[in-house]
This record gives structure tokens, C-alpha cells and sequence, in this order.
């Protein structure tokens, strides 16, 4: 920063043509202004200002050294005023990290829109249904289901809550039939997701009664995706979150089971590393999710029952 300041300051005498008016322009006393020129002029071990009583001229170096001096101040300045503007006009390219249900069915049909309201940024979606570090891979914004951060240099926003649902298709129904209890689960094939929390067991609430019911599944994945394509098959029952069968239900293609029971509920979050400045692109994305799922009440849809 003093090196900064000795620049702007020979600059400044050169406009002026005074030391002392120099000083005054910066708000500086003039000791402090003599010992900044005096400063730069024993680092560069030459003369660049003459100065007398009657009159201050620059030498051949000082004039060479000034006009490099703007050159350099003039850069800075440009230099500033490029990332002052790209804090206020989102630009960039924007690293997204979601789960694939999440990025297709909720992040995928809203990029159209956001980028009318965006277009200086490119968006990267980094698919994965394991939570990434988002330091390490460079990751601007992750949507994840869970309350909280161990890593207190990541920041979370809550997007809004979602129920869990067990369904079943009407194929699979004309089958097997539904159950009517928790416990009849054990007869049933199920399509179990081996990244959810005891992937292998339910906790069921219903008012003060809790149960929980070990499970096997007839077929497993780490895909939300997969799962839900088997289901719609007939291949066992599904437990998701709503917002991944929401659409399918109400179309009919799925149908709630057990829903005056209640499985533990999600809350969906969007994660971004901890800064004292957001970039624009970072903040635009963050406020335009959260106002997605406002404006649409993804929250009243995903936690109402759905039967």
C-alpha cells in the first residue's frame, strides 16, 4: 500500500507542480509528503524530483519513471473498476453441484429462466448424489438435504422441507396389494436408496406411536433416478422425497402408501463457501432458487399428504 501511495503521490506532484499542493490534494501533512518521495527515491537509489526554493522539476528519470507511474495507477483503476462491476452484474461461470434428481427435475427446467435473467453466466452442474467438498472441487453453490454443516467455513439457506413418501405404482398394487400397516412391510419388495440414512430400516411416526421396520430390498441403488424408473415398473415400493415424486403423483403414475404414517422429513438447503463478499453470480443463483421455491410453495407442496 506505500507503494501505491508513492506513485499516486509523484503523480500528483507532477500535476500540480508542488509538493506542498500535492500534499494538500491527498490530506496528507507535508513531512509525511516529503517522506513518501524521499522514501521512493532511496528504493529506486536515483533522483526523480529537483526541488529548491524557487522551483521543482522532474530529471529524465522521474519523468520516464511517472509516466510508467500513470501507466501503472490507470491499470489498477481499470483493474478495480472490472471486479466493482462484476460484483453488481453477475458474470462467470457458475459451478452448481446437485444430486441428478434434484438438478433434473428442479435446477434443469429453471435454467432457461434464469439465464434470460443472466446472461453473462455459464452454469456448470456437477451431478452427484454424494455431498462434494466444495472447496476442493471448486464448487460455487450445492443444494443438500441436511440441516447443518460440520465445516464451519460453509454457509447454508434453507430452500424449504420435503416429506418422505413410500409409493407404489397402480401395476405394482394390482400385484401385490398395499399394506395397511408398517409391520407388512417385511412382505413386500422394496427399493432401497443405499445413500439414505439406516438405509436399511424405516422410523415411522403416527401421533405418539413410533416404529421402526427393517427392510430388504429387492433391488438397491445410489440413484434416486433408477429407483423411481423401477417403481413406475411395478418392481417394489419406493421411498423418496416428495419433491422427486410429487409430479408422479399427482399424474397418478404413482400412488402414497402408508401416508398417515410419517417418515422423517428432509430440509433441503443450498451450501456455498463462507465469504465476506459474495460474487454476483453466486448471490443471483441463491436468491433466485430461494425466490423458485417461494413463489411456486415447493415447502406446502412437499410436506401437505399427499393421498
Amino acid at each position: 500500500m506505500d507503494k501505491i501511495k508513492e506513485l499516486e503521490f509523484l503523480v500528483r506532484v507532477a500535476d500540480t507542480g508542488s509538493l506542498s499542493k500535492a500534499a494538500e490534494d491527498m490530506g496528507i501533512s507535508n513531512p509525511a509528503a516529503s517522506r513518501l518521495l524521499t522514501s521512493l527515491e532511496s528504493r529506486l537509489a536515483i533522483r526523480l524530483v529537483e526541488r529548491n526554493t524557487r522551483r521543482l522539476y522532474f530529471t529524465s528519470e522521474g519523468e520516464e519513471f511517472c509516466h510508467r507511474a500513470r501507466s501503472i495507477l490507470s491499470d489498477l483503476a481499470e483493474a478495480e473498476a472490472s471486479v466493482n462491476a462484476a460484483s453488481f452484474r453477475p458474470s462467470g461461470k457458475l459451478r452448481v453441484s446437485a444430486s441428478l434428481s434434484f438438478a433434473m427435475q428442479q435446477i434443469a427446467p429453471r435454467l432457461a429462466k434464469y439465464q434470460s435473467l443472466y446472461p453473462h453466466v455459464q452454469i456448470h452442474i456437477e451431478s452427484s448424489n454424494r455431498y462434494l467438498d466444495l472447496i476442493d472441487n471448486g464448487i460455487d453453490v450445492a443444494i443438500r438435504t441436511r440441516e447443518y454443516e460440520s465445516d464451519s467455513n460453509i454457509t447454508i439457506r434453507k430452500l424449504g422441507k420435503t416429506r418422505r413418501v413410500l409409493t407404489a405404482s397402480p401395476r405394482y398394487v394390482a400385484k401385490y396389494g398395499k399394506p395397511t400397516t408398517p409391520q407388512e412391510l417385511v412382505e413386500h419388495p422394496i427399493l432401497i436408496y443405499t445413500l439414505a440414512n439406516n438405509p436399511y430400516e424405516l422410523k415411522f411416526t403416527k401421533d405418539k406411536e413410533s416404529l421402526t421396520i427393517p427392510i430388504q430390498g429387492v433391488l438397491e441403488s445410489n440413484d434416486g433416478q433408477i429407483l423411481k424408473s423401477a417403481a413406475l415398473e411395478g418392481i417394489g415400493l419406493l421411498i423418496q422425497p416428495a419433491y422427486i415424486v410429487y409430479d408422479d403423483i399427482v399424474a397418478g403414475r404413482l400412488i402414497p402408501v402408508l401416508d398417515d404414517w410419517e417418515l422423517p422429513t428432509l430440509q433441503i438447503n443450498i451450501a456455498y463457501p463462507s465469504r465476506k463478499y459474495l460474487s454476483a453470480k453466486v448471490r443471483s443463483f441463491i436468491d433466485f432458487m430461494v425466490d423458485e421455491f417461494e413463489t411456486n410453495e415447493f415447502e406446502k407442496k412437499w410436506t401437505s399428504k399427499l393421498a
